[in-house]
């Protein structure tokens, strides 16, 4: 579970509701017509540009922000060690017999077992790296959508709200509730784009940054070992994936 997301989300959007609360009756900020407008024209346009597929799969993307498991590359690294010791002294074979729990580590492992050219295993653990990203990045597609288009429909629907308000100016009791009425969808379209989409896509890019980073460690890890290379020679390539602060505390 991402907490930094949680807390975040719930922060903002709370301040947000406080200062509505403690200004006068909440419910002059709900307004059905204005959220069909907003909700429904923002994703209903968003729709328009992706495959309908694609479209529910990117609600499921969401998830990624708030429940990530983040594999520290460091164990990667002591796991790697491991290995590369198991194979130099008992043969690739016996890496069959090892427990791994990350799944991507464990195909690359399998696919050296099952004696594959070094090559085409580096050749099918990069495309399964390519895919994840395309996957990762076609459901980021949809929120990058809402994050552009929200704000619009805000702005289309207090237009609409304007039109109506003036066709009534008869009334000039009417016009203050109405042009109220008007301005929730500019309210209601800022906050979907700039308290959920955006910071929904920037977490998603750090996922992803992090989960590729990860995957390709594990290549090298791979790699090594199918070259034989000495457990403490991989040890120190592989730490060029951590940061020098990380390395220091690490080393302390």
């Amino acid at each position: 579970m991402d907490i930094a997301s949680l807390i975040g989300f719930f922060l903002g959007v709370g301040i947000i509701f406080a200062a509505i609360a403690t200004g006068g009756d909440i419910m002059l900020f709900i307004d059905i017509p204005s959220i069909m407008v907003v909700f429904g024209g923002t994703f209903g346009v968003s729709l328009m540009r992706i495959p309908l597929n694609e479209f529910f799969r990117s609600f499921s993307v969401v998830g990624k922000a708030f429940f990530n498991k983040r594999e520290n590359p460091q164990l990667l690294i002591e796991n790697a060690v491991h290995l590369s010791a198991v194979a130099r002294k008992a043969g690739l074979l016996a890496l069959d017999n090892e427990e791994i729990d990350n799944p991507f580590l464990k195909k690359g492992i399998s696919l050296c077992v099952d004696g594959h050219d070094a090559d085409l295993v580096r050749k099918m653990l990069n495309k399964e790296i390519d895919q994840m990203i395309s996957r990762n990045e076609s459901g980021q597609y949809l929120w990058q959508g809402v994050a552009d288009l929200s704000p619009a429909m805000g702005m289309i629907g207090t237009l609409v709200g304007l039109v109506q308000m003036l066709a009534n100016m008869a009334d000039p009791a009417s016009i203050g509730p109405a042009m109220a009425i008007a301005l929730l969808t500019t309210l209601y379209g800022a906050m979907i784009a700039n308290c959920f989409a955006i910071p929904i896509i920037d977490k998603l890019s750090s996922v992803l940054l992090y989960e590729q980073t990860n995957m390709e460690l594990i290549v090298e890890i791979i790699n090594g070992i199918q070259e034989g290379v000495n457990p403490k020679i991989l040890e120190t390539l592989l730490t060029s994936y951590i940061s020098n602060k990380k390395r220091k505390k690490d080393g302390e």
